[in-house]
Parts: C-alpha cells; sequence; structure tokens
C-alpha cells in the first residue's frame, strides 16, 4: 500500500507541475516588456530635465548681459538734452541713446554658452526719461533633443527685458 500512495503522489506532484507550465507559458517575457517601458519614460524624463535645465541657464545668463547692458545704458547720457536743459537729479536718457549704448555693450560682451545669437528687440530705449529699458532676444542650444528642433526648422528663442536707472542724487 505504501507503493501505491508513493507513485499517486508522485503523478500528482508531476500533474500539478505541468499545469503551472501550461499556466504560466503565455506569461513568460511580460517582465521584459515592462522593463523596457519603464527605461524609455526614464530616460525620456531625464532628456527633459536636462534640456529644460539648460534653458533656464541660458535665460538666466541672456538676463545677466540683459541686466549689464541696461546698467550701462542708465549711464550713457544724452548730450544735447544735457546741454539743452541741464543735468538736475537724474541723467537724460533717450531711446537712442539707451539702444546705442546697450548695442555697443553687446558688441564687446562675449555670447554666455548655449546662445548661439542674440539682438536688442525694438521695445529697447528709455522709460520716462531716467530709466533705460533693454530687451534682448537670444537662442538658446539644447544638448538633448535640440538637433530635432534644428530639423524641424525650430529653436528656443528665449526674450528677457531689464531696467536700471541712475540717479544723481
Amino acid at each position: 500500500m505504501t507503493p501505491t500512495c508513493a507513485v499517486s503522489r508522485v503523478s500528482l506532484v508531476r500533474r500539478v507541475r505541468a499545469g503551472l507550465r501550461r499556466r504560466s507559458a503565455p506569461e513568460e517575457g511580460q517582465i521584459g516588456v515592462l522593463a523596457l517601458g519603464l527605461f524609455v519614460l526614464t530616460t525620456l524624463l531625464v532628456l527633459g530635465t536636462v534640456d529644460v535645465t539648460a534653458a533656464q541657464l541660458a535665460r538666466m545668463r541672456l538676463l545677466d548681459t540683459a541686466d549689464s547692458a541696461a546698467l550701462d545704458a542708465a549711464d550713457s547720457l544724452d548730450e544735447s538734452s544735457a546741454y539743452e536743459n541741464g543735468v538736475l537729479d537724474r541723467l537724460a536718457l533717450t531711446d537712442q541713446s539707451v539702444a546705442s549704448a546697450a548695442a555697443a555693450h553687446l558688441a564687446r560682451t562675449p555670447r554666455p554658452p548655449g546662445i548661439t545669437s542674440w539682438s536688442l528687440v525694438p521695445d529697447t530705449g528709455a522709460e520716462g526719461g531716467d530709466t533705460a529699458v533693454v530687451t534682448l532676444q537670444g537662442t538658446a542650444t539644447l544638448p538633448m533633443t535640440g538637433w530635432v528642433l534644428d530639423s524641424l526648422g525650430g529653436s528656443v528663442t528665449i526674450t528677457v527685458t531689464s531696467r536700471a536707472r541712475a540717479p544723481l542724487g
């Protein structure tokens, strides 16, 4: 009686194992698809984070340049206005004096890394006769997906505005 029980237990274990193999066969390889999907998603998030960070750094560098150009332009005296009206408590600024001082500042300043081109926007000028307003527009390069934008004919354009005053008193 013992051998019969042993045989039936062994055949029962074999049948259970065979059944388990048949049930798990259609599910084999599913973890590979999940792992691939998670890898692609993680890679896209990392690439996006790097590009967003590069665009933010380019914006900050462009804003630093606009700040220095506005400070330089705030010190630019419109000589004809100063001779006609005198210099009271502030420097007399005009759109032309601010734009020419800002353009001269940009001409002697090297472009920061990550910015391929820049130019003054026509909004650059004097505000209220005593505040220099410099609006600078630049094109930024993105390290990870910039080639995709270039192939599609697009680019990342950043526009920043900075204001500066030079009171005398």
